[in-house]
C-alpha cells in the first residue's frame, strides 16, 4: 500500500469515526486488513487524530471565516483533521499534505470544496 492509499483508509476511518460516534481506533480495524502491518507513518497519524482531535479543531476553527468545525461536513472534518496530523508529524513539506488533502477532497467532496479545505489549510 503506498502512502495515497495509506492516507484514504485513514481519512476513510477518520470520517467513519466522525458519522458513526465511534473510536477511531475501532473504525481503523474495520478498513485495515490487518492493523499490526499499518506502516509506522500511519500508525503516527492515527494516534495524533485520536490524542489531538480537539486541538486540530480549535485551530481549524480559528482560520475559518463565518463557520466552525463542527458546521463542516464529516469527510471536511475528516480530510482537515489528518491534514494537521501530518503537519503535527513535520515529515512532509507542506504541499504535499496539502495536495493530498486537495486531491481527497477532489475525490470524496462536492465539486467546489476543493476551494475551502486549501484556504483552510494555507492559513493554518
Amino acid at each position: 500500500m503506498n502512502r495515497h492509499q495509506l492516507r484514504e483508509k485513514i481519512m476513510i476511518s477518520i470520517y467513519q469515526s466522525q458519522l458513526l460516534r465511534k473510536d477511531l481506533k475501532e473504525t481503523v480495524e474495520d478498513n485495515f486488513e490487518a492493523v499490526e502491518q499499518i506502516e509506522e507513518y500511519g500508525r503516527q497519524l492515527i494516534q495524533s487524530v485520536a490524542d489531538n482531535k480537539e486541538r486540530f479543531a480549535e485551530y481549524i476553527n480559528e482560520v475559518l471565516d463565518e463557520w466552525t468545525f463542527d458546521r463542516l461536513g464529516y469527510l471536511e472534518q475528516a480530510i482537515l483533521l489528518l491534514a494537521c496530523a501530518e503537519f503535527d508529524c513535520k515529515q512532509l513539506a507542506a504541499q504535499v499534505i496539502m495536495d493530498e488533502a486537495i486531491n481527497l477532497t477532489k475525490k470524496y467532496c462536492d465539486d467546489n470544496t476543493y476551494k475551502l479545505i486549501n484556504g483552510v489549510l494555507d492559513r493554518l
